[in-house]
């Protein structure tokens, strides 16, 4: 008997050893994350804090600038479709921050609303940006307000998709994955083993036509956090608590701004997005019935055509004002 159970131990044994090494992920080189997911329209710049950034640069140079920056774990891929119908009419920079996407961050580089938000004044100095209308989901929409807020010289309009900054409650559902990152075990699996298992079915959860989410929007997503070192910046982060908004901070916001909010949104409540254009001074908010977390994706034609309504009215309406 102690035999049969010592092979039977043995057994298990080995295919845990199997199923770890077959589950296991190590980084991929940015040099192949480039020449698989860059666009003819990518550029890369070094700032001050060492942060190698990928943005991509759309549209006319003429023309007034929107600034589009995407939530934890994602990057500039998911605005696409608000790239292509915004650039006939503004000049569209789509940024990853660090440890997302195709941006290269230092080592030890420590993340927070601040720092991104830092880098983005670093980024529109280099690049000579007037000022511009800054678009954010989510977590980007968190360093959007963030910028709004501590560089108002340098924001002509405010546009918050779905954003985050109101306390952790806003969660109503939240994913696998944030849940997982909790516990030390669970940060450990993410930054070791192969998270397509529960990507997929986060990412379905974010939106409400779950036909977007294909294998290769999947794969994309995965593969890009595989990037050297985005793993210890993603893991080092806590989604919902890097960015805490406050009325006091908000209220104190001049740029005009635009609402926007998905009604299907399991992962930050519409109640999230009433709170911002209550507390944000002449904020409009418009909410989607039919749409979640990535308004983006899910009624790109309408929510897209509602950014440039708006970024064309103000544009309007400072045009009015005496010099």
């Amino acid at each position: 008997m102690a035999a049969v159970l010592g092979v039977t131990l043995g057994v298990i044994i080995l295919l845990i050893i199997v199923a770890g090494v077959a589950l296991w992920r190590a980084d991929i080189p940015y040099a192949k994350l480039e020449a698989k997911y860059a666009r003819p329209t990518s550029k890369f710049i070094d700032l001050p804090s060492g942060v190698h950034m990928h943005y991509r640069d759309d549209g006319d140079p003429a023309k007034p600038v929107v600034m589009l920056v995407h939530g934890y774990g994602d990057s500039f891929l998911t605005w696409e479709p608000w790239i292509e119908r915004l650039s006939p009419d503004f000049h569209v920079i789509t940024i990853d921050l660090p440890g997302h996407g195709l941006t290269r961050a230092p080592a030890g580089y420590a993340p927070s609303a601040d720092a991104f938000a830092d880098e983005v004044d670093a980024l529109a100095g280099k690049l000579g940006l007037p000022p511009f209308a800054i678009v954010g989901n989510s977590m980007g929409g968190g360093v959007a307000w963030q910028v709004a807020s501590r560089y108002p010289a340098r924001v002509s309009a405010l546009v918050l998709v779905d954003a985050a900054g109101w306390p952790a409650s806003t969660l109503t559902k939240p994913p696998l994955a944030f849940r997982i990152l909790q516990s030390p075990t669970g940060i450990f699996y993410l930054k070791h083993f192969e998270t397509r298992p529960i990507t997929g079915p986060a990412l379905k959860a974010d939106v409400v036509h779950k036909d977007l989410i294909t294998p290769g929007f999947v794969d994309r997503w995965v593969e890009v956090q595989r990037a050297p070192g985005h793993r210890d910046i993603l893991m080092g982060m806590r989604p919902g608590e890097h960015s805490v908004a406050t009325e006091a901070v908000l209220s104190k916001i001049a740029a005009p701004t635009l609402v926007l909010h998905g009604d299907q949104d399991v992962i930050i409540q519409p109640e999230a997005g009433r709170k911002f254009a209550a507390a944000i001074p002449g904020a409009k908010l418009i909410t989607y019935p039919d749409a979640g977390h990535l308004p983006q994706l899910d009624v790109p034609d309408r929510s897209a055509s509602d950014v440039a309504a708006f970024l064309k009215s103000v544009e309007a309406s400072a045009a009015k004002e005496p010099a």
